[in-house]
């Protein structure tokens, strides 16, 4: 998942090399090491690149259990995956983080987890505990739709989308951009999203929808950090697309990281019927560890109270303990689809590889 985050940010990830479309099997992996007491007592997570979690945070649990979590962060969620599964044999970490439901079949059926049935899971709504063998536990979730720059479509004297249909009438030709979903993890929810809503065969499949969007001009981008800061008009790189597929939060995230300098988001959503994509997240424990004592109580706290009020300002997805507190930023500007469009895990691992390879067919050649 990629999250909206301040520039600052990315000038910082920028300059150290970062990638942010999949980077290659030899792309060194960025790494973010909190102090420790000791120099033998390690955890290492492995996680994609938008994992965040405040430094009090993490020197909390450090400071309880006498150890060192050292974050590898391995690119998208697709690509950390695909680390972690090629390394299966000599494990990079402990702990790993950030398989989402386009992937969780995949990454359960590399056989990479150890089942942990851990006692947070009571806690946890049954509608995002996906994996029933417990090797795979939800930490987060959010909603991948269609932002607009209010600015933008004022401008244009044209009111906000009421359907997907309407993306492909003249109206907003060459407005749209959105991720490829062979390199973009939100590029695929919104894939997925459309494939459920318009489905595989009938009048007007998805197919047919995607070739119609291509026919209005829709722009791709290779990852969300290009689609949504260098393209989209709402944010800082003033691009010339006033729509963009991100997040139902980023208005939110656009409020808290302008630091008080705005008091409404300058973006809204498009919370169309089936534009919408619910992404939940997971955790899990490595075949291999050494350290699975020690893991357990890793997963244990990030399904706890602590780590759970804090994601909302560092990743901006939802908590999964319905009991951890959301900000007024989340609770004034950040909104949930009334209806967000899914599909299993069992019916996207049947169908990934070959809708992202008739989609490429369609859109880009």
């Amino acid at each position: 998942m990629r999250r909206l985050i301040p520039l600052i940010a990315i000038v910082l990830l920028a300059a150290c090399g970062q990638p942010t479309a999949a980077p290659s099997a030899t792309a060194a992996p960025s790494a973010t090491v909190a102090p420790s007491p000791t120099a033998d007592k390690t955890l290492v997570v492995m996680a994609h690149d938008s994992f965040s979690v405040s430094e009090s945070v993490l020197a909390a649990f450090q400071q309880q259990y006498g150890v060192k979590v050292q974050v590898i962060k391995g690119g998208d969620a697709g690509a950390a995956l695909n680390k972690a599964i090629l390394s299966k044999d000599a494990p990079l970490a402990d702990v790993f983080f950030g398989v989402d439901n386009t992937f969780l079949s995949r990454a359960l059926a590399a056989d990479i987890f150890l089942p942990y049935a851990a006692p947070g899971l009571a806690k946890i709504p049954a509608d995002l505990r996906l994996d029933p063998s417990e090797r795979l536990l939800p930490v987060d979730y959010g909603y991948v739709t269609i932002n607009y720059d209010k600015a933008a479509l004022t401008q244009a004297n044209l009111a906000p989308p009421t359907a997907l249909e309407d993306l492909t009438k003249p109206a907003w030709k060459g407005k749209l951009v959105v991720e490829n979903p062979a390199t973009s993890s939100p590029g695929l929810a919104f894939l997925l999203a459309t494939i459920a809503h318009f489905g595989e065969t009938g009048a007007y499949p998805w197919k047919d929808y995607w070739r119609d969007l291509r026919a209005n001009d829709v722009f791709i981008s290779n990852d969300w950090t290009d689609a949504y800061y260098t393209q989209f008009s709402g944010s800082i790189g003033k691009g010339a697309y006033p729509l963009v597929v991100s997040y139902a939060t980023s208005p939110a995230a656009e409020v808290h990281f302008s630091e008080g300098k705005l008091t409404e988001p300058p973006t809204g959503n498009v919370l169309v019927p089936g534009g919408s994509f619910r992404q939940v997240e997971f955790v899990g424990i490595l075949k291999g560890t050494q350290k699975e004592d020690l893991a357990r109580q890793f997963v244990d706290f990030m399904l706890g109270p602590q780590f759970q009020a804090d994601i909302p300002l560092q990743m901006f997805v939802y908590p999964a303990l319905p009991s951890a507190p959301l900000p007024d930023v989340f609770t004034k500007f950040a909104q949930v689809p009334v209806q967000a469009t899914g599909l299993t895990p069992a019916q996207i691992d049947a169908g990934r590889e070959g809708w992202i390879k008739t989609w490429t067919e369609v859109v880009l050649r």
